[in-house]
């Protein structure tokens, strides 16, 4: 993930939307994650997953969702 700061976006709006288009873009204020820039494709893909999300202690996961969890994580990268 690319980061830029609020002035960096009100001064390089083309270079933001630009690094946007191929990879999810970071906006920080004073230091602090505020806004996260991403394209379209990869928004309706995060939409179409549906809120499956869950909180699981690691040590309270079966052998199956660990498998589970690092396929999904290994694609996520393969995709990023």
């Amino acid at each position: 993930m690319k980061d830029y700061t609020a002035t960096e976006l009100a001064n390089n709006t083309g270079d933001v939307l630009m690094a946007a288009a191929s990879e999810t873009v970071e906006i920080t204020r004073h230091g602090k994650p505020r806004f996260v820039i991403l394209s379209h494709e990869k928004y309706e893909r995060l939409m179409s997953r549906g809120d499956t999300r869950r909180a699981v202690r690691i040590e309270d996961m079966s052998d199956e969702e660990a498998a589970e969890l690092i396929t999904a994580l290994e694609d996520s990268i393969k995709n990023d």
